[in-house]
């Protein structure tokens, strides 16, 4: 009895450091990886010009509408809290909730909205050109 006691213990003190060891371990996820927006369109190539790299953090409080706009280049975003919906001109739509992420149509007009209970917060990435605008309204 006290054989297999000590081997319990033993193997409670071995995984617990294999947890821990696991804890500091680097962990990649893919959370998209595409050619195509969310409305199945295909991206367009990347211009020619010098790249521009934009990084926003955008919230949008509960009960608000985006006006229709356009991007003029690929961006994507994660929504990190709250919800979203994404409405094209064609009325296709699309329902994002907190650690969604998103390809966003370019060159095609569309809103948003937060139809949810708190602000809606996504941090959107767009490749550009320097000098060419993100967005038009």
């Amino acid at each position: 009895m006290k054989n297999l006691f000590g081997i319990l213990c033993l193997f409670l003190v071995l995984s617990t450091i294999v947890f821990a060891e696991d804890t500091n371990k680097v962990i990649v996820e893919t959370l998209t990886k595409t050619s195509l927006s969310w409305d199945g369109s295909e991206l367009s190539a990347y211009p020619e010009g010098k790249p521009e790299v934009t990084i926003l953090r955008i919230t949008i409080p509960q009960g608000s509408e985006l006006p229709m706009h356009k991007h003029l280049v690929i961006n994507a975003g994660i929504l990190l809290k709250g919800e979203l919906t994404v409405i094209t001109k064609e009325n296709k739509t699309l329902h994002l909730k907190a650690g969604s992420s998103i390809v966003e149509v370019v060159d095609k007009w569309h809103y948003g909205k937060n139809e949810g209970e708190i602000p809606a917060e996504i941090i959107v990435f767009y490749a550009g050109v320097a000098g060419t605008p993100i967005t038009i309204k």
